[in-house]
């Protein structure tokens, strides 16, 4: 008896019923005006009921080679059907061969198809998350998102492959057996064969519910032990300082009996499972055979009979072994696979109008009409904003944190739409457009670039993919940081590491400015895109920002005021409002927000000059 040792996962809670996941997966596998699809399909149920029947003709070859074999005399009659069941033995090793062989070409026939669904199911969730709004991201954590479309393509290629070459098969086989005994043996061979089954297969799901909920408990104090024996381990010196190594060891200790004991019902679980399905068909295969040998008895049945019976009975019972594991697993398949259609049903907050047309930018005018945003309700955070860009122009927007700069460039590249008023580049309300266009003709250099893990070159050049060596050098150039890139080791093929972990902060600063250059947008944001960096670095990568900005529309959302006192016009905030707007010498001359701002940076950059 082939024990069930898999271990099964927390189940999460589903988020759509088994037949509703089921039902979307099916399009996957018959597909409009995909006939190659169809066909596969098509000739790997073919195959598969090939299989099947062979599988089930099997013993029928082996009965007629053993009364072959026990057929009494020496005569020639006798030798004649010794002789036949030889061929028969042959026949039967081809048979089962066969078998085999039409089940590979099956799965061989089948893997394209099933391949391809989880492609597009996995392209398809992985568009959508890219869809939904920034509001979405914040809320939600990466490493989740991944582990649910990680775990629902693994749950359709799982469901993919046991409904329909596991369960599907079997459900066929036992059918096909039962039949067979109803015809030949008689309906009693049926009825016990049927009974052995169904009590079997009930018996094995209620008690694989059962562990799973174990299951379920154990995996959570092995998380929690886990959890404790880190935060002990990170907290090492707060250990040593209160001299608590005991009470950490008693506290990890106390974890470990939770779990120990959830442990020993998991084990003591599994023992019931495969102990319960041992007697449960050894009874039945007992049962069926005590009939076939009394009919053997009464002269009824041949010898061949009984070890067609038998053969039968062994052959519906490998199969059956696997079934706690098999729908432990296809419960979990559908949790999974539920989770990400779940995300696949979450609505984008941030979509294209109907009939919306490319942004057309022709000057770069960007006027923001009485707007209102709340990201909550209860809380807005812009409360009828005004001002116009004009094209070319360098304006900067300054205010206390909260009061609502950020929210501003997020509104111009529409990570949100606005509560109130209207957004306009050109005259154009930019929720009227598509986001495609709008996005390319924006370029954004935040207070915290983030690279990818890959290249330089490559994190350059994914400001314009189809750009040439040539001008990617050209806008490192620009960027001042082409110098540096070619004293590298490897140049532009350095790897920067996760995040651009590899990169001091103004190296990292000066490769997204080059990544912006490249893209070359009439519009640019600066959002405190040097308030992180030490002031000797600073005053090198504003040079950098000053050059890029010439002859586009700049926005730069400040912290440092000397960053921005050559703009064209300068937008206090304050709680979500214009306080006061005006050219750097004219905010001075106001002495209102802007001038104590103005004052108190001031003397703290003198303060700190002094002390270096």
């Amino acid at each position: 008896m082939r024990r069930n040792t898999a271990n099964s996962s927390d189940l999460p809670e589903e988020t759509a019923s088994g037949w509703q996941t089921i039902r979307r997966v099916l399009p996957y596998l018959w597909p409009e005006g995909q006939s190659w699809v169809k066909l596969r399909v098509v000739g790997a149920l073919l195959l598969l009921l090939a299989a099947k029947v062979i599988s089930v003709y099997t013993p029928w070859l082996y009965k007629a080679a053993v009364d072959g074999l026990a057929a009494e005399g020496g005569n020639d009659a006798a030798y004649l059907m010794a002789l036949g069941a030889s061929g028969l033995v042959v026949a039967y090793g081809l048979a089962r061969f066969g078998a085999v062989a039409f089940g590979e070409l099956r799965d061989a026939v089948f893997v394209k198809v099933g391949q391809r669904a989880l492609r597009q199911l996995a392209l398809e969730t992985f568009t959508h998350i890219h869809k939904l709004s920034l509001r979405y991201h914040i809320t939600r954590k990466t490493g989740g998102l991944s582990r649910i479309i990680e775990r629902g393509v693994k749950g359709v290629d799982f469901l993919l492959r046991f409904m329909l070459f596991s369960i599907g098969p079997l459900i066929l086989e036992l059918t096909m057996v039962s039949v067979i005994f109803a015809v030949v043996f008689g309906w009693e061979y049926m009825a016990v064969v049927v009974a052995t089954i169904a009590i079997y297969v009930a018996y094995t799901f209620k008690v694989t519910e059962l562990r799973v909920r174990i299951r379920r408990e154990m995996n959570d104090q092995d998380t929690d032990a886990n959890q404790k024996a880190i935060d002990s381990l990170l907290n090492f010196e707060t250990v040593k300082y209160f001299n608590a190594e005991a009470w950490e060891a008693a506290r990890y200790d106390r974890a470990m009996a939770r779990y120990e004991k959830a442990a020993v019902k998991t084990g003591l679980s599994l023992s019931l499972l495969n102990a319960g399905q041992s007697f449960l068909i050894t009874t039945g295969l007992v049962l069926v055979m005590v009939m076939a040998a009394r009919g053997v008895q009464a002269g009824t049945l041949t010898v061949g009979d009984f070890v067609m019976v038998n053969a039968y009975m062994i052959q519906i019972t490998m199969p059956l072994n696997f079934l706690g594991t098999v729908y432990r697993e296809i419960r979990q398949a559908l949790v999974d696979m539920g989770q990400m259609f779940g995300l696949l049903g979450q609505p984008a907050e941030v979509v294209d109008a109907p009939g919306a047309k490319p942004l057309a930018v022709q000057g770069g005018e960007l006027v923001f009409d009485d707007v209102s945003f709340a990201y909550d309700p209860a809380r807005p955070i812009l409360k009828g904003i005004s001002f116009r860009v004009a094209p070319g122009q360098k304006f900067a927007l300054v205010g206390a944190s909260g009061s609502g700069k950020s929210t501003i460039g997020r509104l111009l590249f529409r990570f949100y739409d606005v509560t109130g008023g209207a957004i306009r580049i050109d005259g154009q309300d930019i929720r009227g457009v598509t986001q495609t266009s709008l996005h390319g003709q924006i370029g954004v250099v935040p207070q915290d670039t983030v690279l990818f893990n890959d290249t330089v070159y490559y994190n350059i050049a994914y400001g314009r993919p189809d750009a040439g060596r040539e001008e990617v050098e050209a806008a490192a150039r620009a960027a001042k940081i082409h110098d540096f890139i070619t004293s590298l080791p490897e140049g532009y093929e350095t790897t920067v590491g996760e995040r651009g972990l590899k990169l001091s902060g103004g190296e990292k600063q000066r490769v997204g400015i080059a990544r912006t250059l490249l893209k070359n947008p009439p519009i640019l944001v600066l959002d405190e895109a040097t308030s992180a960096l030490d002031s000797q670095t600073e005053r090198s990568i504003q040079e950098s920002l000053a050059e890029m900005g010439q002859g586009r529309s700049v926005i730069t959302i400040a912290h440092r005021l000397s960053t921005i006192a050559d703009s064209d016009c300068i937008l206090v905030l304050d709680d979500g409002r214009v306080v006061e707007r005006g050219t750097h010498e004219e905010l001075l001359a106001l002495e209102g927000r802007y001038a104590a701002l103005w004052a108190r940076q001031s003397a703290e950059e003198e303060e700190a000059a002094k002390a270096a």
